[in-house]
């Protein structure tokens, strides 16, 4: 199942025609709105009595309003239906509003337009569920982060591409609507007959009774993810970053028009290099988190997030004569202007850190049975910070705000809303905390990690080298581990903190505490009847040679209370460095003492019964599997 690289999903059957039919629906849709919005503003089209700049304004709440409306429907059907059957019904709608919408463009027909864009909306609503629930059952774990990176670089492409094409064909005033009935007619035929390549994907959840009672359904979302608070949170979470990135992309063609002093070729440079950004920022995920889902990488994306608004706040555009317009080209004749492009990459590379791994995280946390309707939950709520964004814009400007204040604004409001987030789910910052050690400090390579159970109860057993065993390996377990660690750690200040948040399992020696001891065994018993991975380092304490301690029978006492699959583990590299003891000498002395970026490799062997467990034979192994790189 697993791919070398991210990339090479794209030549297989499993998620290629998923990708382009996800793909061509997103760009359909952008060059229907954006042609819509040009018809509108250009010809000074009305409804209801409403003009042009109303209409515009409304046209984004119209396609917006049916996620809010139709979301808790489409996870329950994605749920309980075969999706990849479920997807091609879904792009025959989509063929049908496009003929429609055809008409509209033909005759020039604003509430066929209009209705065949709330049209849109819904069935833009309908895929949601189904299109985030459907990698997780063709993706392994370590794959899920690679594949988010993708759909959401090729959603932003989609985007912008279907953006710009809609205006290019606008610009031809005596044929555009033709052109765009045609061309946003065949993407919709095109998408259909890719999504008959996409492969069965059975339903999570076939006996699942349909309520179609819109709000009872919606509130039930709400009441089914409040319960799980690390889902409630990611949620919330996710949902900001809509929040703060609604604005910045709403907000561009008025700061390229007041604050830069330029044309709608440089609003298009600006979002192009926007989505180029995050674009980058999502397929970068992949390669930073080493194919797992790594949300130490929110934390990462937050902080850019914050430093980049600031940035763009404080940069001053060269001042240009009054009345000057300045085309794509001037503008990027000045070093100012790719101050500002570089600096709306960056926000956009770090807005995708933030994103990719909220979405795998939300993908491989939720129950199977309930995965469509966790995500739908999620769309609801992104709906709902997306009008709220809009609305705070609103009231900003009307007390006169200007947009470098409101971009200010909204940099401390993220910076706050993740401070509140990290300091709820500390498991976030740990992570990043991890993640940052890990790789600045020592190059980890793995060898054997499938030997770890996906599922169940395991204890997990390594010679124990340094202070920072722990970290590594609950860097590199896609499952992270309860520890049983020296009851001193917890009484220092950060750690005892850090691993209280872990959920490790304080322990002491017989001749400290022998109470102590056994609630540590019993402890550790009750997380395998649980279904967690235990994770003890049987030697007791560091090495002070680079040798192996005798390992203890504290491990026998755990298999007496619950026997369970035994894996052993090795640690490699460590001895030597800042973190472990060297002969006749003390850790945490002299910085890089194996150098910078130190190699450290972590070697996992297949699983041992409970019943053939022998200390001599195991501590026999885990010493094998070191070798000779201490």
């Amino acid at each position: 199942m697993s791919s070398p690289n991210q990339f090479a999903l794209l030549n297989q059957r499993r998620f290629a025609p998923f990708f382009w039919t996800m793909f061509l629906g997103a760009f359909n849709d952008n060059i229907y709105r954006n042609a819509l919005v040009i018809l509108v503003a250009f010809q000074g089209l009305q409804l209801f009595g409403l003009g042009s700049t109303e209409l515009v304004n409304m046209a984004g709440a119209i396609f917006i309003a049916p996620y809010i409306l139709l979301s808790a429907t489409a996870g329950q059907l994605a749920d309980k239906f075969e999706k990849s059957g479920l997807i091609r019904r879904i792009k025959l709608l989509e063929i049908g509003l496009m003929i429609i919408g055809a008409a509209g463009f033909y005759f020039h027909n604003v509430s066929l337009l209009f209705l065949m864009l709330f049209g849109l909306g819904c069935q833009s609503a309908l895929f949601g569920p189904v299109k985030y629930s459907f990698m997780p059952q063709h993706l392994s774990d370590a794959e899920l982060t690679g594949g988010n990176g993708l759909v959401e670089t090729g959603m932003y492409v989609a985007i912008l591409g279907g953006t710009l094409l809609g205006g290019v064909l606008m610009a031809d005033h005596a044929h555009g609507a033709m052109f765009v009935a045609l061309v946003t007619l065949s993407c919709a035929v095109i998408g259909y007959l890719c999504s008959r390549s996409i492969p069965n994907s059975p339903a999570d959840a076939p006996q699942l009774k349909i309520n179609w009672n819109v709000f009872s359904e919606t509130f039930h979302n709400w009441q089914m993810i409040k319960g799980n608070r690390f889902l409630r949170l990611a949620i919330l979470g996710n949902s900001w970053f809509w929040f703060y990135g609604a604005i910045i992309l709403a907000q561009i063609p008025s700061y390229t028009q007041k604050i830069l002093h330029g044309n709608e070729t440089v609003t298009t440079v600006l979002l192009a290099v926007f989505s180029v950004g995050i674009g980058a920022g999502s397929l970068l995920c992949e390669k930073l988190s080493r194919g797992r889902v790594e949300i130490g990488l929110v934390p990462f994306g937050a902080f850019g997030l914050t430093i980049f608004a600031l940035i763009l706040v404080a940069i001053e555009p060269t001042a240009v004569a009054t009345g000057t317009v300045l085309t794509a080209m001037q503008f990027l004749q000045d070093v100012q202007s790719w101050k500002v492009m570089v600096t709306l990459a960056l926000i956009g590379m770090f807005g995708g850190f933030y994103i990719v791994p909220l979405y795998a995280m939300l993908q491989s946390y939720a129950e199977p049975t309930q995965r469509a309707r966790v995500i739908a939950a999620n769309n609801i709520v992104n709906a709902i910070f997306i009008v709220a964004s809009a609305l705070f814009a609103i009231l900003l400007f009307k007390l006169d705000l200007s947009i470098p204040q409101l971009f200010f604004a909204v940099a401390i409001l993220n910076a706050l809303v993740a401070i509140y987030i990290f300091i709820l789910v500390p498991q976030f910052m740990l992570r990043f905390v991890v993640w940052l050690l890990i790789n600045t400090i020592y190059k980890v390579r793995t060898e054997g990690l499938e030997h770890i159970p996906e599922n169940g109860p395991a204890l997990l057993v390594c010679n124990h080298v340094s202070y920072v065993d722990a970290l590594i390996i609950g860097s590199e377990t896609a499952r992270p581990p309860r520890f049983i660690m020296d009851h001193n750690i917890f009484k220092t200040p950060v750690l005892g903190g850090f691993f209280r948040t872990m959920k490790a399992i304080p322990i002491a020696s017989s001749k400290e505490d022998p109470s102590l001891k056994e609630k540590a065994f019993d402890a550790a018993a009750q997380a395998l009847r649980e279904g967690d991975l235990v994770m003890i380092f049987p030697e007791g304490t560091l090495t002070k040679t680079g040798e192996f301690n005798i390992f203890r029978n504290g491990m026998l006492e755990i298999l007496k209370r619950e026997p369970v699959p035994v894996v052993p583990m090795a640690l490699r590299g460590l001895w030597g460095s800042f973190f472990s003891r060297v002969v006749r000498g003390t850790a945490m002395i002299r910085p890089f003492r194996r150098g910078f970026y130190n190699r450290v490799e972590l070697i996992v062997a297949a699983p041992i019964a409970p019943d053939e467990v022998c200390m001599e034979n195991l501590q026999a192994q885990i010493a094998a599997m070191r070798g000779d790189f201490k």
